[in-house]
């Protein structure tokens, strides 16, 4: 591999993994500012759809050479595979509303320990040693950066189930991302991913804010079990331009683009360490934007997180050619 091409890789990887960090502190602000989950997710979802349907339009239109068509077995596979994308960001912004933006984000990246744990149960064989020491520094990092010895912060324990839940999640992704309809040109299979996100999304939305305002017996029957997780009231369409439009541009159009584009100069090791940028990118935002307290102690678990992600994937005897 040329340097070159190896730099661009590190710089597309980068700028996608920093501006992917931004995305839980505007969410963060737009709750602030009166928005719900539903809200803020379908328009990032559907303005994200509609932004990669044009881009489709306009390389199907001025590209030179023909573009593979997916067949319809992966348009299924890909939707369904995309279904983890409508997860991940359902399950992340939920966490961020019970706890800080700067912990959320060290419980998303659990995902790198639980891809090793996935791999391994899948090719039915213990993951490398490395791995596994890589793995156990994480999770004491993880300690360190939730500060959970510590009762300077409090934790509630439904941002942590919503955290781990969107770490899961966000491992499917990856993992799938990786697996189906390779052939296929990378704008395509984006749109195809965001398509099965979107279902979950607006499923979502409908549940937890549209149905309870348009059926009153829907409200009625939430307040009976005791479902807590919805808000009866109308669609404000006024997230659409003031915080949709950046979080489906940062959050669901670009970083996919760049990730696709990127990973190839890189490779998947190099390109994982980089990625891990978004993890420091957005506790920095939080601390700036939203003067979320972060403590020393916090900021050594990051730093260990960080180094056993550099660990676990950088290869000693990878050369460039």
């Amino acid at each position: 591999m040329r340097k070159n091409d190896l730099l661009k890789g590190v710089l597309l990887v980068g700028f996608g993994a920093s501006i992917y960090g931004m995305l839980a502190t505007i969410v963060k602000i737009a709750y602030k500012n009166g928005f719900t989950t539903a809200e803020v997710t379908t328009s990032q979802f559907i303005l994200g759809l509609i932004g990669l349907l044009i881009l489709n339009l306009i390389q199907t239109k001025t590209s030179k050479k023909t573009l593979q068509k997916p067949q319809k077995s992966d348009v299924w596979k890909l939707m369904l595979s995309g279904t983890s994308l409508g997860f991940t960001s359902l399950f992340y912004y939920l966490s961020v509303q019970f706890i800080n933006v700067s912990i959320a984000i060290v419980l998303l990246m659990q995902s790198v320990w639980i891809g090793v744990v996935v791999e391994s149960i899948l090719n039915r064989k213990l993951p490398a040693a490395r791995k596994i020491i890589a793995t156990v520094i994480i999770l004491l990092g993880t300690l360190l950066a939730t500060n959970v010895i510590n009762s300077e912060i409090e934790l509630d324990w439904r941002g942590i189930l919503f955290g781990m839940l969107a770490a899961m999640s966000f491992s499917t992704t990856m993992f799938t991302s990786n697996k189906i309809a390779l052939n296929l040109p990378v704008l395509r299979k984006s749109f195809l991913m965001l398509c099965g996100g979107s279902i979950v999304v607006l499923t979502f939305s409908f549940l937890t804010q549209i149905g309870p305002y348009l059926f009153e017996g829907v409200s009625n029957f939430y307040d009976e079990i005791g479902f807590t997780f919805y808000k009866s009231k109308a669609f404000d369409f006024n997230i659409l331009w003031k915080y949709g439009l950046f979080l489906s541009l940062f959050g669901t159009v670009l970083p996919p683009i760049l990730f696709n584009l990127g990973f190839p100069k890189t490779g998947l090791g190099l390109g994982s360490i980089i990625s891990s940028m978004e993890l420091p990118v957005s506790v920095l935002m939080a601390f700036i934007l939203l003067n979320e307290q972060v403590l020393g102690v916090q900021w050594l678990g990051i730093a260990i997180i960080l180094f056993a992600i550099v660990f676990m994937n950088l290869n000693p005897k990878r050369t460039i050619v």
